[in-house]
């Protein structure tokens, strides 16, 4: 694995940002991948030292203003995403490409379900079906953070 700097993460995070408040339409609106939710996540994996939950937790609450949501919902989420992202991430190093998507596809689902049920404790409404498919954008979001900055495992041996 190759050694990260920390203006890397951190201008990883201001880009993800901005793709987060950019403002989308159309099918955009359903698919919209949660940009910083992916990215922190990667960093997490990748470099533990620099990006932790209570990076995790900021993100989380940048999104909460940004958004207008109820404030912490994904605070919560993103923090606790973090926190079981967090409890595997030494044995990360075991996992080939499929299992890494698997346990990156469980976290992305824990976070969207947390924040579902705060949703549904906070308005009593259910949301369409559709809530659940930025977490597949989400997944095609995380191939590419693996294809550009290398997956958060050992690298092969030539």
């Amino acid at each position: 694995m190759r050694h990260v700097e920390l203006t890397t993460v951190i201008t990883t995070l201001a880009i993800a940002l901005i793709f987060q408040l950019y403002p989308w339409s159309g099918y955009g609106i359903t698919l919209r991948p949660d940009f910083l939710l992916v990215v922190t996540m990667y960093w997490i994996l990748r470099a533990p030292n620099m990006c932790n939950v209570g990076v995790a937790w900021l993100a989380g609450l940048i999104v909460d203003l940004s958004t207008g949501s109820l404030l912490g919902q994904h605070a919560l989420g993103y923090a606790f995403t973090a926190f079981l992202g967090l409890l595997y991430q030494r044995r990360l190093v075991l996992f080939n490409k499929w299992q890494l998507s698997a346990y990156v596809l469980t976290l992305l689902t824990t976070e969207r379900f947390i924040v579902l049920i705060l949703k549904l404790f906070a308005d009593n409404e259910a949301p369409h079906m559709s809530y659940f498919l930025p977490i597949l954008t989400n997944l095609i979001l995380w191939q590419i953070m693996v294809m550009i900055f290398g997956a958060p495992t050992r690298p092969k041996h030539k």
